[in-house]
């Protein structure tokens, strides 16, 4: 029938009969199709979905942020050239207070207090700058940015070189008694209490003072967006050797001259040792302090071992005529190279923070051992800043001898020879420092410790022995310049 037929489709096909529907169900299908066409597009839409509202995002202010890579050859030498003038000024005054208070009667008793001064007065390299150095790329790599993790990295920190100074303090006593006993011939038992409760306070006390300014220095460098590298070591320099030269020179004269009181130096030294536990307790809250309370110990004896060595140095040429004035000069040029070599450590450490891990040295610094010429003349942002430093030692020595002249220390007349040999020693002492800097941080990093706990007390300690032995030797050649009449 034609009713029955069903009519093909497009492309040939033919659509198959529907089996058919129930009673009653294709009339009402029709009408709900009906009541569909009748509504309006929009009624037959879903309701439209309402985004959720976010609450308003507060943006942290960020604090500015010195980065190593944007750093130009002017703006290093800009952020570090006052901190080092003003370190320079601490040190000359440091030195004219040694050159003074080396006629006190206690200094000509027991002489084995100059073994300490660079033993005591290199603790800033070994506590108060890798202190710095520490806190300083915990505040480039925004460690510190959390209040939280802020204080207990600074209760943690001042705790250690606490301990720290305490135990060095007491160990540099005991070297410069070994050392004295070897160099006289034996030291009378009075005179040792005396020395060791001296170290250990003086120790103590400018550990704690520094410390506290360090803090201070690198949390308001970071707010203020200048890198704490450039300047928190210099200013620790600056104020450390004249504030641990006084407390030495004022501690041992007072107990000196109490020391008929026999109980009073074995219990000023007691008490401080004492409290050794109580700063590991505190020390211990921090997971990286605890692990340099571990291992930190070997670079910090080894450097106070090595700084005893020119002590020794010191002790033996102080008293000669032949090297009168000497004084004053020694803690200018053992603070200055100390100073410059701790800022470039420091510098590479952060460098390495940033761009790689423990361990692995990144591609910019691959080199394992790297020659001189990698070291001050290559392209990279340290070799830049080597040569900042490196340039930054004449000008600035010829400052510091001018105040020392001016000042008429050192009853040495600072002619043209002394002058010319002087800087010498002082760009040879520079420049290996800044080369072995660069070879020790890359050496340590490779084995995967870290450089700002143990790359500086070792450096400012080679510091303090090449900076003594070259100004003996600088008196010695221009002593025998004069002897030849030249």
């Amino acid at each position: 029938m034609p009713e029955d037929e069903v009519r093909p489709r497009k492309g040939g096909r033919s659509k198959k009969p529907k089996k058919g529907k129930g009673k009653g169900q294709s009339g009402a299908d029709n009408e709900r199709l009906a009541g569909l066409d009748a509504l309006d597009d929009s009624q037959l839409l879903p309701p439209p979905v309402q985004p959720l509202k976010r609450p308003p995002v507060v943006e942290k202010a960020k604090t500015p942020q010195a980065k190593a890579e944007e750093e130009s050859s002017i703006s290093i030498c800009l952020q570090v050239l006052f901190p080092y003038l003003l370190a320079g000024m601490g040190m000359v005054m440091a030195g004219m207070v040694l050159d003074s208070v080396q006629h006190w009667e206690v200094f000509k008793v027991i002489t084995e207090i100059f073994i300490l001064v660079p033993a005591l007065v290199g603790l800033k390299g070994n506590l108060e700058m890798t202190l710095a150095s520490r806190l300083s790329t915990a505040a480039n790599t925004g460690q510190m940015d959390d209040p939280d993790k802020q204080w207990i990295m600074v209760c943690s920190n001042l705790a250690l070189i606490q301990v720290q100074a305490t135990v060095v303090g007491f160990l540099a006593a005991v070297a410069a008694v070994v050392l004295g006993a070897f160099s006289r011939g034996g030291v009378e038992l009075d005179q040792v209490a005396v020395l060791c409760a001296s170290s250990v306070t003086t120790a103590f006390v400018a550990a704690l003072s520094l410390g506290l300014v360090m803090i201070g220095v690198i949390i308001g460098s970071r707010k203020v967006g200048i890198n704490p590298d450039n300047v928190a070591t210099p200013i620790a320099a600056s104020l450390g050797d004249l504030i641990t030269l006084s407390l030495l020179a004022g501690v041992s004269s007072t107990l000196f001259e109490y020391r008929d009181t026999w109980y009073l130096s074995p219990l000023v030294c007691l008490f401080f040792l004492i409290l050794i536990p109580v700063w590991v307790v505190i020390a211990r809250r921090s997971a990286q302090i605890r692990e340099v309370l571990r291992s930190g110990w070997q670079p910090v004896i080894v450097a106070m071992s090595i700084s005893s060595v020119g002590g020794l140095i010191l002790d033996r040429t102080v008293s000669d005529p032949n090297f009168e004035g000497m004084a004053v000069f020694t803690p200018v040029i053992n603070g200055v190279g100390g100073n410059l070599v701790a800022i470039q450590a420091s510098r590479i450490s952060t460098f390495l923070h940033f761009w790689s891990v423990p361990g692995v040295l990144p591609y910019k610094m691959r080199q394992h051992w790297p020659n001189p010429c990698v070291t001050f003349f290559s392209s990279g942002v340290n070799s830049k800043s080597a040569r900042v430093l490196f340039l930054l030692v004449v000008p600035g020595h010829l400052a510091f001898l001018s105040a020392i002249s001016l000042l008429q220390g050192g009853h040495t007349a600072i002619t043209v020879a002394f002058t010319c040999c002087y800087l010498t020693a002082a760009l040879l002492q520079v420049g290996i420092l800044l080369y072995v800097a660069d070879l020790i941080v890359r050496f340590m990093w490779r084995r995967g410790l870290d450089p700002d706990n143990f790359s500086i007390p070792y450096l400012t300690a080679l510091g303090d022995l090449l900076g003594t032995g070259f100004l003996a030797l600088c008196f010695h050649l221009v002593s025998m310049m004069a002897g030849l009449g030249l």
